[in-house]
């Protein structure tokens, strides 16, 4: 299917990882990413995120090869910046990829990378990924030293993590999650007057969204677990309407669909 392209609005990833993990927990084939990356896209989304681990612990490379295949919003491919996984993108070549840190131990990807401090390794790994056309995403905290170097190296996009905004509201320090709003507001900025294209995501909900959706210079927010988690109880087309209508709210323009 032909890839739509999505400019000047505030955009909608949705990480359909955890549909895998399910799938994973017992084998088989069901429930099946592909599927949910297409009810998600029909209810709205305006791409699908997935991330091929290491240790292919939810998404597998057949994931890969059948989202590229089978849907038609882009595919913001995440992956650690290993040989492996630049092989694999620059097989499949798609719209994004998303540079994150790895490791086996951890439950999601904590932090952001560290790109002040493996500057020149990362400008020519991502180097290929962009001559092939894929447009490069470096994930990064709200941290001006990151920021400043993902742009030297050549990326086109960051995106910053929310999680430890959302892990200070969730757990009611609203001083500190006002702050790290505050700091995200100022990295965004920042990172705008750099000529880079502004994302975020990380632990997004339903009470947390709003005011990242609110800021100006953020154009696509990336959310997973959360809308797989309420898609539950509601549906994924509820659950990702739902999303959109409070992104739409913030922002205070309409958004297509």
């Amino acid at each position: 299917m032909a890839q739509r392209d999505f400019v000047g609005k505030l955009r909608l990833g949705v990480n359909i990882d955890h549909v895998a993990t399910v799938r994973n927990a017992r084998g088989g084939d069901v429930p099946d990413p592909v599927r949910a990356a297409r009810l998600a896209e029909a209810a709205g989304a305006d791409g699908i995120t997935a991330h091929l681990r290491e240790d292919r612990r939810h998404i597998g490379d057949r994931d890969i090869e059948r989202l590229i295949a089978g849907i038609g919003v882009p595919l913001n491919f995440e992956m650690a910046a290993t040989g492996e996984m630049q092989a694999i993108a620059l097989r499949h070549r798609p719209h994004a990829v998303c540079l994150v840190p790895e490791r086996r131990e951890e439950r999601t990807t904590e932090g952001g990378l560290d790109v002040a401090g493996d500057e020149n390794r990362l400008a020519h790994f991502i180097a290929p990924l962009a001559e092939a056309g894929c447009r490069v995403s470096i994930f990064v905290a709200a941290d001006a030293r990151q920021i400043e170097a993902a742009a030297r190296i050549g990326a086109a996009v960051v995106e910053l993590h929310t999680g430890a905004y959302c892990d200070a509201h969730a757990e009611g320090r609203h001083d500190a999650r006002d702050a790290e709003l505050a700091r995200l507001r100022e990295m965004a900025a920042l990172a705008h007057r750099l000529g880079l294209e502004v994302h975020a995501g990380h632990g997004l909900a339903y009470d947390t969204v709003k005011p990242i959706a609110a800021i100006p210079e953020v154009v696509e927010l990336n959310i997973g677990h959360f809308l797989i988690g309420e898609a539950i109880f509601k549906g994924l087309e509820h659950a990702i309407r739902h999303m959109r209508a409070l992104m739409e709210a913030a922002r205070g323009t309409p958004l297509p669909g």
